[in-house]
């Protein structure tokens, strides 16, 4: 006889889905702090290294995508009642 404990997943469905869009998240975040180089190493571009996007939003993508990875984790999964 199996226990049904054994059969259960640590995390729910929602925990997965959740985890998921965070790791995308951190994803887009890193994504938009790339770039900013240029063509030439003797020119340096300033404004497009310290944009807004780079200095500010990217970083905040990324703390929004860790913040829901350990929302993810912590979140009680609902039991189905079989």
């Amino acid at each position: 006889m199996k226990d049904k404990a054994k059969d259960e997943l640590p995390f729910g469905k929602i925990n997965y889905q959740l985890f998921g869009a965070a790791v995308g998240l951190v994803i887009i975040g890193y994504l938009l702090m790339s770039g900013g180089g240029s063509e030439d190493p003797n020119v340096f571009n300033y404004d497009e290294l310290f944009s807004f996007r780079r200095i500010t939003l990217a970083p905040l993508v990324v703390l929004a995508g860790l913040g829901l990875g350990v929302y993810a984790i912590v979140k009680k999964a609902e039991k189905s009642e079989d």
